[in-house]
């Protein structure tokens, strides 16, 4: 096969509608009209002799053909794409723009103290904006490029064009007052169980893998209050006879912020959370934001 009479550009407009999914996107990714986009897909499916993509209601449907394709190709773009960002450098200390990151008050108490130093020392031009998930993934941001890269424990079905990146995982713990249990005496679960409990709800659900242990031990709790965010519940906790089970790192926090305050394993069995960062492949190859996302990577791995 004489590779000189094929069309390159057209394995990128393919890769660009695979991770899209949508025609007028991919046109706005790739600089083109609409005319000149549905012409450049005729071709390409003249090319495979394959309609590759059915519009739908919600935008493009890969036909299986397509599907099958798009593990090569687009490995092929990707491997164009980092060569000529490493062949004409990417200054990162030239930029200058904001990287919006969406995650919770917890993932801002942990990143953004040595995120900042580590940008303003390597990239000054740059600045960091955060912004609340409100408990979901933000698929919408992600695709139109509102949000640079998103943070959270509690991602769940990700489109299967978007990357993601364990970065650290993390138990559960109890905190307590200290005058609630004494000193050295275990936390049995009837006693878990029966006293009041306050938990964050992001989205307004009070529900947990808590509720979901005690009732696997035929028990249950009483939440008396949900807030918003993780940091403000430790103040909850002081002075009071209610638990707060929560990742280890608020309960590190809360014991070394206040002499008051204990924790300990809970006395249900509860997974561990994987805390993860999900991006849109629009910003893979990207030099400044794959060095923040390192950045983020090397940070939260060491908490």
């Amino acid at each position: 096969m004489n590779i000189a009479s094929k069309d390159f550009n057209l394995l990128y407009l393919f890769t660009v509608l695979y991770e899209e999914r949508s025609l007028n996107k991919a046109a706005l990714r790739m600089n083109l009209s609409q005319p000149a986009m549905s012409h450049k897909l005729n071709k390409l499916r003249g090319e495979f002799d394959d309609p590759l993509f059915i519009r739908t209601g919600r935008g493009f449907t890969p036909t299986p053909k397509a599907h099958q394709m798009a593990k090569q190709v687009c490995c092929v773009v990707k491997c164009l794409e980092e060569f000529y960002v490493n062949a004409e450098g990417d200054a990162i200390g030239q930029r200058e723009e904001a990287i919006h990151i969406y995650g919770t008050d917890l993932v801002d108490f942990l990143l953004l103290p040595r995120l900042l130093d580590k940008v303003q020392a390597e990239a000054p031009g740059v600045t960091i904006v955060m912004h609340n998930t409100s408990g979901r993934l933000p698929v919408q941001a992600l695709e139109q490029g509102d949000c640079d890269i998103a943070i959270a424990g509690f991602f769940r079905d990700l489109p299967e064009h978007f990357y993601r990146q364990s970065l650290m995982v993390t138990p559960y713990r109890v905190v307590h007052d200290k005058a609630l249990i004494p000193a050295g005496k275990p936390l049995d679960v009837q006693t878990y169980a029966s006293k009041p409990h306050v938990v964050s709800t992001l989205t307004g659900n009070l529900n947990s893998d808590v509720d979901t242990a005690l009732a696997e031990a035929g028990l249950t709790r009483r939440v008396v209050a949900g807030a918003s965010g993780f940091m403000v519940l430790p103040r909850l906790v002081t002075g009071r006879e209610v638990f707060l089970t929560c990742l280890k790192p608020i309960a590190d926090y809360a014991t070394a912020t206040c002499q008051h305050l204990s924790s300990r394993e809970p006395p249900v069995s509860l997974p561990d959370v994987n805390i993860e960062q999900v991006w849109h492949p629009r910003t893979h190859e990207d030099g400044l934001r794959k060095w923040i996302r390192e950045q983020i990577k090397i940070i939260l791995s060491e908490v």
